[in-house]
């Protein structure tokens, strides 16, 4: 392979897991100074990015298939249930989480997803339970209890519906990655994902129009702010993901994806000032060694 393809796909996929990692601190920092809501911020947050990511797709790649994926009536039913259920679901959790506790904690729980895909596939009869998904259960789990209760089974370290909200958006991203293989096998990435982002945001806006959050009164710090989230940690984040792809194997793009709750939990401790415990931190210490295990299988599989 080219080495500057791969330096530039190497750089792609790093940028794209630190913005989205740095995106849901930002998002929390958004919430804490303006009267933007979930509601509001997830919203915009998808139709703006979702039709970014199809104008993309319009002057890069096959434009044919912005249209042609609503032609068969199967698929068009599968994107609007991927739209609805699958991504304003991950969307709308991850950020409720935010919005109640705090962005590392809703990244590190957004990551019991994997978990969650073997225990529904080994109930569906189609995988064996391995010791090395032992050793990835036990991960989980006690990543989870360091990082929520710091050790301490007296109280929770962060507020309880941040803990519901995040648990909510592991099983919503658990959802969003099994439901969308079929769609992916047929479509570019930016057309489902793009549509999808643009469904989830329409479905949302008939409970909580757009229009309905006042963006006028903002300071220009909650402007940057928004438009970091919206641009940066949406739609560049998954454009700069799918081309690394382009230079990288899957593989190697997984494993480099865990420096996203990594950025997360650094930008959460030293630029929010969230405390964070010891036992907190061996937490976060745990699910990131899942998020490797994970991603590590997955090279020695293929390979």
């Amino acid at each position: 392979m080219n080495p500057t393809a791969r330096r530039k796909g190497l750089f792609l996929v790093i940028t794209g897991a630190i913005f989205w990692g740095m995106s849901g601190t930002v998002a929390k920092k958004l919430f804490e100074q303006t009267a933007i809501d979930v509601n509001g911020l997830v919203t915009v947050r998808l139709l703006i990015a979702g039709s970014l990511l199809l104008t993309i797709q319009f002057w890069v790649k096959d434009r044919s298939q912005i249209v042609g994926v609503w032609r068969n009536r199967r698929t068009a039913l599968r994107l609007l249930v991927f739209g609805l259920v699958g991504m304003l679901s991950v969307q709308y959790t991850y950020m409720a989480s935010i919005q109640h506790g705090n962005a590392a904690v809703a990244t590190l729980l957004q990551y019991l997803a994997p978990v969650m895909i073997i225990f529904y596939l080994m109930l569906r009869k189609q995988m064996v339970f391995t010791r090395k998904d032992l050793l990835t259960v036990i991960l989980a789990l006690a990543g989870c209890f360091f990082l929520l209760t710091n050790g301490s089974i007296s109280e929770l370290s962060v507020p309880f519906p941040a803990v519901v909200w995040g648990i909510l958006s592991g099983a919503a991203l658990a959802f969003y990655t099994l439901y969308a293989v079929p769609l992916l096998r047929q479509y570019d990435s930016l057309v489902i994902v793009g549509w999808a982002m643009i469904i989830g945001g329409l479905g949302l806006s008939v409970i909580h129009p757009p229009w309905h959050t006042d963006f006028t009164d903002l300071t220009i710090d909650a402007y940057l702010y928004l438009a970091f989230v919206v641009l940066f940690g949406t739609m560049i984040a998954f454009w700069f993901y799918i081309e690394s792809l382009q230079s990288l194997s899957p593989q190697e793009t997984s494993l480099l994806g865990s420096l996203e709750p990594l950025a997360a939990v650094i930008t959460t401790v030293f630029w929010l000032k969230e405390p964070f415990g010891f036992f907190q931190w061996l937490g976060t210490g745990c699910i990131i060694g899942l998020i490797l295990l994970l991603a590590w299988n997955k090279k020695s599989s293929s390979s």
